[in-house]
C-alpha cells in the first residue's frame, strides 16, 4: 500500500490525498509535521532533506514535492484523463500546476500567515494590504482563464491542474471574506464540488 507522510491539514498533503481519491488508490497516512512528529527528525530528513511534507513511499520508491507526486501517481496508473499523453495537452495541465506552485502560492503567503496563522512576524498593515492585492491579482488571472474555457483550467476536462488549483481557490475563499466577485472562479468551484475527492480534501473546513 502507498504510504503518504504528512498531516491532513497541509494544503500540499491534501493535493496528494485528493489525487488518490480520484484514482481510487488506497493509502496509509503516516502523520508528520506540525502537531505530529517533527520533520527535522533524522528519519524524515533521510527521505526528504527539505524537511517538508508530503513524502510518498511506494515500495522502495521515495518521492517528495506534492505536484510531482500527483503526476507520478496519475502516470503510473494510466490516468490520462488526469494527465494526458498528448504532449501539448499534458503541457497545458503542467503549466497550470507549475503556475499554482510558482506564482499563485507565493502571492498568498503574507495574508495567510497574518490572517489565518496569526503570525507575529506578519502584522504589518501595509504589507498585508499589498499581499491581499497581489493575491487577488493572481486570482484574476485564473478567473480570466476559467471564463475563457468555461470549464476547467486546462480545458474542458477535470485534470490534476484542478486538484492543485481547487485547493488554492479554497484557501483564498476561506482566508478573505471580502474579495473580488470572480464569477468564473465561483462557477469553477461548483463544478469541482462534483468530484469525489472535493468534500474530503478540498472544501472540508480547512484553508
Amino acid at each position: 500500500m502507498l504510504k503518504i507522510l504528512g498531516k491532513p491539514g497541509s494544503i500540499n498533503v491534501r493535493k496528494v490525498l485528493w489525487t488518490c481519491v480520484e484514482i481510487g488508490l488506497p493509502f496509509e497516512l503516516d502523520h508528520w509535521g506540525s502537531g505530529f512528529r517533527a520533520t527535522d527528525d533524522p528519519d524524515f530528513l533521510a527521505l526528504n532533506p527539505n524537511a517538508m511534507v508530503p513524502v510518498l513511499r511506494d515500495g522502495d520508491f521515495v518521492l517528495w514535492e506534492s505536484n510531482s507526486i500527483c503526476r507520478y501517481l496519475a502516470a503510473k496508473h494510466g490516468r490520462t484523463d488526469l494527465l494526458p499523453d498528448d504532449p501539448q495537452q499534458r503541457a497545458r495541465v503542467e503549466q497550470w500546476m507549475d503556475w499554482q506552485a510558482t506564482e499563485l502560492n507565493p502571492a498568498w503567503r503574507y495574508a495567510f500567515m497574518s490572517l489565518v496563522r496569526k503570525s507575529p512576524a506578519h502584522t504589518d498593515a501595509d504589507a498585508l494590504a499589498a499581499g491581499i492585492a497581489g493575491w487577488n491579482r493572481q486570482m484574476a488571472i485564473l478567473d480570466a482563464r476559467l471564463d475563457a474555457t468555461g470549464a476547467y483550467a486546462a480545458g474542458d476536462r477535470f485534470t490534476l491542474a484542478d486538484v492543485v488549483l481547487g485547493l488554492s481557490v479554497n484557501r483564498w475563499r476561506m482566508t478573505l471574506p471580502e474579495r473580488p466577485d470572480y464569477a468564473a472562479v465561483e462557477d469553477y468551484m461548483r463544478r469541482l464540488s462534483r468530484q469525489p475527492g472535493y468534500p474530503l480534501h478540498c472544501e472540508n473546513g480547512m484553508p
